[in-house]
């Protein structure tokens, strides 16, 4: 078989690794030898040496007289990323975290990153996971499913700024689909499920999509520049979930003893305050552009909390409670046959 046409055995950092062990013994070696050794090809032998010398100065030295390299001087370590076992146990729950998303955006990628990123740890770290690991576990409710072509798509798309069309249903409306234009400017992952902030050109003004909704994308030749004052954490910054309202309003509730401390744990939203009461209770509060996803979740915690302001947000939490407490208020018809 040819030298250019030999797989690569080894991830670039390991394969540096065993050249710097080589060289690192004082031996003296030439790129044919290191290649046939590491299953690549002298020309990837050639510049791996460049990089260790450029990017990680190391004294990487060819010897013009005997054609092979050695270090001009002795190494004592490769400058490679330190990491200790606690960091590398951290590495691994991130791993055991993947495998919930198989089959979801990043997945496959993430996946491969984590194998970059411990890929030369083998000789510097000795730690078996199994144990560990069995007794590690994570759940999320309600997965998003995303198209994984139209997400690559769309990523695409979105980083060499070219305007989109693509056929949009509104949750909880008609089954029909609209024919949307759309400038991306951002993907982001919000409880769980992917959604796409863009200009929407007809219309005029910045929206958000589920890509779950979005179906028939196309990518249009046209591009168009992002506004350099875009900012995701600005956009969302009023969000409770993935949708931005156009109002202001100040959301206090107050959530009783039995579930205070469930509130206080977790950080909700960027802009919760809590203040614990008297009687065991947690006030929160949080700065919103919009009141539909909170009444979701306030609906959530049932009896345990109550909304104190806005006033317009007690009215709808009541309004939705009292259709629920309705359809359970008598027996349930059964289905014709």
């Amino acid at each position: 078989m040819p030298a250019a046409a030999l797989p690569s055995s080894r991830p670039p950092l390991a394969r540096m690794l065993r050249i710097h062990e080589t060289l690192q013994d004082g031996r003296q070696t030439n790129c044919t030898k290191l290649a046939e050794h590491l299953e690549v090809s002298p020309k990837t032998i050639m510049r791996d040496l460049a990089f260790m010398r450029d990017q990680l100065d190391l004294p990487c030295e060819y010897d013009p007289q005997t054609f092979t390299w050695r270090y001009a001087y002795p190494v004592k370590n490769f400058p490679t990323v330190q990491i200790s076992e606690g960091e590398l146990l951290a590495l691994l729950v991130a791993r055991k975290a993947l495998e919930q998303y198989q089959g979801t955006p990043y997945h496959a990628q993430l996946a491969a990153a984590f194998d970059k990123l411990s890929a030369g740890l083998n000789d510097r770290i000795s730690f078996s996971p199994t144990g560990t690991m069995g007794n590690i576990s994570f759940h999320h409710a309600g997965l998003g499913r995303s198209d994984l072509q139209l997400f690559e798509k769309l990523s695409r798309a979105m980083h060499g700024s070219r305007e989109v069309a693509f056929d949009y249903r509104k949750p909880g409306g008609s089954r029909t689909a609209e024919r949307r234009r759309v400038q991306p400017y951002h993907l982001a992952n919000r409880d769980n499920a992917w959604y796409l902030v863009g200009h929407d050109l007809v219309r005029g003004s910045l929206r958000t999509f589920a890509l779950a909704r979005m179906k028939s994308l196309a990518v249009a030749e046209k591009t168009f520049q992002r506004p350099a004052d875009f900012s995701p954490e600005k956009f969302f910054g009023k969000a409770f979930g993935a949708f931005v309202g156009t109002g202001d309003y100040r959301v206090i509730v107050r959530f009783n003893a039995a579930v205070a401390d469930q509130i206080r744990e977790r950080c909700w939203h960027e802009s919760q305050e809590t203040r614990d009461l008297p009687d065991g209770g947690v006030e929160f509060s949080v700065q919103l552009g919009g009141l539909d996803e909170i009444v979701r979740w306030i609906l959530g915690w049932g009896g345990d909390a109550e909304v104190v302001a806005p006033q317009e947000l007690r009215n709808l939490v009541r309004q939705r409670a009292a259709t629920t407490a309705a359809r359970y208020a008598a027996p349930r018809k059964r289905a014709a046959k």
